[in-house]
């Protein structure tokens, strides 16, 4: 009788055995064919005049092919919605007021950058975290935002931190973020230090409590360690350990550190989040949380070409990162597409030359010749910051 029950109970576990292997694996199969099917439908594009983001500078100007007259450029000035910028025989004009000067610093290195070439033209430059046309105002207000929903109707601009003015509720660099130029180079060195073979194979994420979205994965390192590295930082809003799930808050990690792990989690911000570029160059898997934040460079940026794409409630996230750690040849794959798209796509010289289109192309928009206003300081160039 014992000797039935025991040859019973192993059978048994046979079975729940081979059922559970039989699942997973049809399920890595649904996954590895999505890949498959991602890739061969994925078109490369051109490096060229930053031709692959074109697509997304005609969609943002599309509601203004009929022209921007003068009372619509007025009313949009008297909203408040952003700071007035005008660019005249080739010199640069501000109001005085902008709510974060370090922003409008960074917005500014790229139009004087290319002041000699831009053609007069006048814009309203929001450099609020949050996009300010939704789509039912009517008409549309031509205000340039760095980041946008498909709710919005915002022109969508390369973000100030490009150069300066990063995420003020960071310290400045090395826990923070540096010039994009000059943090290609570091996290590149920093890439090479940690080849994927010596990365550890987990799931990394530090940053504040922005959003509660970001809460499940921090729950889940606590639950299975060996998954995932997640915990909460400090914010400006850090008022007790309430706000950081119950625990003490963590010490921030500078971006290069990151590298040491296969797999970076990307969450959005109050609005879209500025350290995607930079998880990209790590060579480490990108893990995107939802899709609905948009950058001006995302659209060309493909799931699974480019990332792992992940449900905004995280109710995947456990069965993905399970996915890459046993198909981690699949996962290195993309990475290195992720890599190459940011290393060959978002270059400086990318960023302005989308700088200079978007500005070119407004311009031709405007049904009316732009006049200075005399209580406008000019805006001249600063000395380049040459560290990060």
């Amino acid at each position: 009788m014992e000797r039935s029950c025991l040859w019973s109970s192993l059978l048994f576990l046979q079975v729940c055995c081979f059922t559970s292997v039989g699942v997973s694996e049809n399920q890595w199969k649904k996954i590895r064919r999505t890949i498959s099917e991602a890739v061969k439908e994925f078109t490369p594009c051109s490096p060229v005049n930053c031709s692959c983001h074109s697509s997304v500078l005609e969609r943002d100007l599309e509601p203004f092919k009929g022209g921007v007259s003068e009372d619509l450029m007025a009313a949009t000035i008297q909203r408040g919605v952003g700071t007035h910028y005008q660019i005249i025989g080739h010199k640069l004009f501000r109001d005085s007021n902008c709510m974060f000067p370090a922003r409008c610093s960074g917005v500014e290195h790229f139009l004087l950058e290319m002041i000699d070439r831009l053609p007069d033209v006048e814009m309203v430059v929001n450099v609020r975290d949050y996009p300010q046309v939704p789509q039912w105002v009517q008409p549309s207000l031509p205000v340039f935002s760095f980041s946008k929903t498909s709710e919005y109707r915002d022109i969508m601009y390369p973000a100030w931190t490009f150069w300066e003015g990063g995420p003020a509720v960071w310290p400045i660099y090395p826990t923070g973020l540096g010039r994009w130029d000059l943090m290609r180079d570091e996290l590149k060195r920093s890439s090479a230090q940690w080849p994927w073979k010596k990365k550890e194979s987990k799931g990394f994420f530090r940053g504040s409590r922005t959003s509660s979205e970001r809460d499940p994965l921090i729950l889940l390192s606590r639950e299975a360690p060996e998954l995932v590295n997640a915990e909460y930082t400090k914010n400006q809003a850090w008022k007790s350990e309430k706000d950081t799930l119950g625990k003490p808050p963590a010490k921030e990690v500078p971006l290069v550190d990151h590298c040491k792990y296969k797999y970076l989690f990307n969450f959005r911000g109050v609005a879209a989040s500025f350290r995607l570029k930079h998880l990209f160059l790590c060579g480490s898997l990108v893990f995107h949380v939802g899709d609905t934040w948009q950058e001006f460079f995302y659209p060309q940026l493909k799931p699974w070409v480019h990332y792992v794409p992940v449900q905004q409630d995280l109710s995947n996230v456990r069965e993905l990162l399970q996915f890459v750690k046993e198909n981690d040849a699949v996962a290195q794959e993309i990475a290195e597409r992720g890599k190459d798209f940011i290393l060959r796509h978002l270059r400086m010289e990318d960023v302005s030359c989308y700088w200079e289109r978007l500005l070119t192309e407004f311009s031709r928009l405007l049904a009316y010749k732009p006049s200075r206003k005399s209580s406008y300081k000019q805006i001249i160039q600063k000395p380049n910051r040459a560290e990060l």
